[in-house]
């Protein structure tokens, strides 16, 4: 699958950087993208997305600056320039992509006010699917925090094609401040989605037994709504199963192949086994997985390791247990020592920390309009404030 990435706030940037430098790490060029920002100081931070990839907006409003947590200003800002944004998009090159991803912080003001503009614009635009990959702040880093997430996601899910999610409390270490981990929790999202996104295209690894192409994540996805990840891989590969790569004379290869139909179910339980744990573990937003309306299962390991069987009872386990009846799957080949497991759960019924993000919303809503009325009292009672 060909991604234009678009990273929009300093989250969002960071993250494309990082898939940016996986592609070149894997001389793939699966991957391209570009960085959007009210901030001169985040977009100079970036190290892998070239200098005329990176676009700063609102410099007549903020001077470079940033928007701060004011995600209302961040809509603007990019509704008033989203001409310049399209013209970096297309600067770049789109005739050959097969989806957008936008990536955005969802706390914050520039990610969080512009995505859901930026979305609207594209979809109206192009015709390739947009989605977008929403990182929610953990609750100790404010109300506010909580508030901008909470309004920006409830119109970015209008917006875009599909929208998955990355929920911060999820991942954060007990005692771990939510900046130190920051690092490790855009790794945890950028190793997942590069498997996610890199099938169906030829690697060096080969062709896979049963490839998942473009249209069949697109397909798996397009019911909209929320999405979540799931993600495992096995241990390390011993030596003595990759021997088969190897040309060897006519009694080891016979012995081998005798070998292979004793281990058969052993690799099919394993892929199985490492499915369960993908979908069963830390999912990048938790929710009841049984409500999600469609699913795919993807592995990614050595050609040898793959097994076809293993995929299929994967792939018939996964639709036993979600609402849906449509379960995708296949393998991705890939020169590794690992074998990775990716399940997409698309289109969930039923997630508990967006409705505890809803209700937080709710609340400071409401806390914000008694302030209101109170300061409106207190200037009716003649008071004056101290700025007109």
């Amino acid at each position: 699958m060909r991604v234009f990435f678009i990273g929009f706030g300093q989250a969002g940037g960071k993250i494309v950087d990082m898939f940016i430098e996986q592609d070149k790490r894997m001389q793939t060029q699966n991957f391209r993208g570009i960085a959007v920002n009210t901030a001169r100081t985040d977009l100079m931070g970036l190290k892998n997305i070239e200098l005329k990839d990176r676009l700063l907006i609102g410099q007549t409003v903020v001077k470079g600056h940033g928007v701060g947590t004011d995600n209302v200003t961040g809509a603007r800002v990019t509704a008033d320039e989203i001409d310049a944004i399209i013209n970096a998009i297309d600067s770049r090159g789109t005739h050959d992509i097969d989806a957008f991803v936008i990536v955005a912080g969802l706390g914050g003001g520039t990610g969080s006010g512009g995505s859901p503009v930026l979305a609207r614009h594209l979809k109206r635009i192009y015709r390739e699917p947009v989605y977008a990959i929403g990182i929610l702040p953990a609750p100790e880093e404010g109300r506010l925090y909580s508030y901008n997430a909470a309004r920006s996601l409830s119109t970015l899910v209008n917006e875009a094609d599909n929208t998955f999610i990355f929920d911060n409390s999820a991942w954060k270490n007990e005692g771990e401040s939510v900046k130190d981990a920051y690092n490790r929790l855009n790794d945890e999202i950028v190793r997942r989605f590069g498997v996610l996104f890199r099938a169906g295209e030829v690697g060096r690894g080969g062709v896979g037994e049963m490839v998942v192409d473009s249209s069949e994540i697109i397909n798996t996805l397009r019911g909209g709504g929320i999405s979540s990840v799931g993600y495992a891989i096995s241990e390390k590969i011993s030596p003595r199963t990759k021997q088969s790569q190897g040309l060897l004379s006519g009694l080891i290869r016979k012995k081998e192949k005798t070998e292979e139909v004793l281990t058969g179910e052993d690799k099919s339980a394993k892929i199985i086994a490492l499915v369960r744990r993908a979908m069963l573990g830390r999912l990048t937003l938790p929710c009841d997985y049984s409500t999600a309306e469609r699913g795919l299962v993807l592995l990614a390991g050595p050609p040898e390791e793959m097994d076809r069987k293993g995929v299929e009872k994967s792939k018939s386990w996964v639709e036993e247990n979600i609402a849906g009846v449509e379960v995708r799957g296949g393998d991705y080949p890939v020169q590794s020592d690992y074998i990775a497991a990716v399940v997409v759960l698309a289109t969930i019924g039923n997630a508990p920390r967006i409705t505890e993000l809803l209700e937080i919303a709710k609340s400071t809503k409401e806390d914000v309009l008694k302030s209101k009325e109170k300061r409106s009292t207190m200037f009716d009672d003649g008071i004056e404030p101290l700025f007109e």
